[in-house]
């Protein structure tokens, strides 16, 4: 496959300890730069990796560095199209953090930057290249269920203030739950069943404010700036109907990850959140288990990266892209928009169906 891509990181926060861990498995990537508002932060991050990673001062220094190929986008998601432009700016490829941009406007800029300079920007999720949802798309693939007719995916939390010390980001705009966990549902459902070409939802702020439950500051009350319980039908370009509820209201349930129906059968689908997982298919006796037969397996964040480095050296796309996580984010605002507008809207982005991922 050649020379392993030299990445240089931008951010050096919690995520970047999941990347670290799975970058250090792979020889298809290589870490030779770090830069993040904290230098100590950076400094940690080459200590522990090795002497080849230099600590820089700035994203300028970093994209400007003849030993960094790719930038790894681990800032802030209202910092990902700025830091994606800069490198792409400076001749870099890039992959980034979901989601690929804060809206619309800075989404589309990121993508023509790309395409003007013949570059490639790849965003997470990657975990939907893993071998749960990989093993069900195979499934759907291989006609297991029928025609695909609905999906449904459920994310259901009583809000992340019970365990986040400073929750108040996710409660307002740019967040919520839709925002926050959205990128793998609907990266999931794309990956299943195909782009979306119609939506129509409604949502929810049954409180104003929340109270933060651990950390120095608990106890302290903030105020809620966003709706915090989202639900919506999805049209998708083939016809099926995914039915979506994205919750910070729900204090227990037992609902299902994702499951996809078809005319013959239907799927249970694990967490997108996660790399694996148990996939079952009901044929209208009992569940029984799949066997994993797709997908990356012991995946970690960071498989995604790699792919995007296989996916230059073959000259071929790689899966986990821009068009895919633009499409997503736009099915989600044109959610929110709909929900807002109380009618059904069109979804005027598309994407194609990534490849899917044999198994390894």
């Amino acid at each position: 496959m050649g020379q392993p891509l030299n990445i240089g990181i931008v951010g050096a926060g919690k995520i970047s300890g999941a990347y670290l861990s799975t970058l250090e498995k792979l020889t298809s990537v290589r870490l030779t730069a770090v830069t993040d508002l904290d230098r100590g932060r950076a400094q940690a991050v080459a200590e522990q990796v090795g002497p080849q990673v230099g600590v820089v001062d700035s994203v300028a220094d970093l994209v400007a560095r003849d030993d960094v190929d790719a930038v790894l986008n681990l800032t802030i998601p209202a910092a990902h199209a700025e830091v994606a432009l800069a490198a792409l700016a400076a001749g870099k490829h890039v992959y980034g953090e979901k989601p690929l941009a804060a809206n619309r406007k800075e989404a589309g800029a990121v993508l023509e930057a790309a395409a003007t300079a013949g570059l490639r920007v790849g965003s997470a999720p990657d975990t939907v290249l893993g071998t749960g949802t990989q093993t069900a798309r195979k499934a759907v693939d291989d006609g297991l269920i029928g025609r695909p007719v609905a999906a449904t995916a459920f994310m259901t939390t009583a809000g992340h203030e019970k365990w986040h010390p400073d929750p108040e980001f996710y409660y307002q705009p740019g967040g919520g739950p839709l925002l926050d966990m959205g990128p793998y549902y609907l990266s999931a459902l794309v990956h299943l069943l195909g782009p979306v070409v119609k939506v129509t939802g409604a949502s929810s702020r049954p409180r104003t404010e929340r109270v933060i439950g651990s950390g120095p500051r608990a106890g302290h009350t903030f105020p809620v700036e966003i709706d915090t319980h989202v639900t919506g039908v999805l049209e998708h370009a083939d016809g099926a109907l995914s039915t979506l509820v994205m919750s910070f209201d729900i204090k227990a349930a037992r609902l299902p990850r994702i499951e996809v129906h078809g005319t013959e059968a239907s799927l249970s689908v694990p967490d997108p959140n996660g790399f694996d997982g148990t996939v079952e298919i009901h044929r209208g006796d009992d569940w029984h288990l799949l066997p994993v037969s797709a997908g990356y397996r012991d995946g970690g964040r960071g498989v995604g990266l790699a792919d995007l480095a296989d996916a230059l050296a073959a000259d071929r796309p790689h899966r986990a892209s821009a068009e895919l996580a633009a499409h997503v984010l736009d099915v989600m605002l044109t959610l929110m928009d709909a929900a807002e507008q109380d009618r059904a809207l069109p979804v005027t982005s598309t994407c194609e169906r990534p490849a899917p991922v044999d198994g390894h």
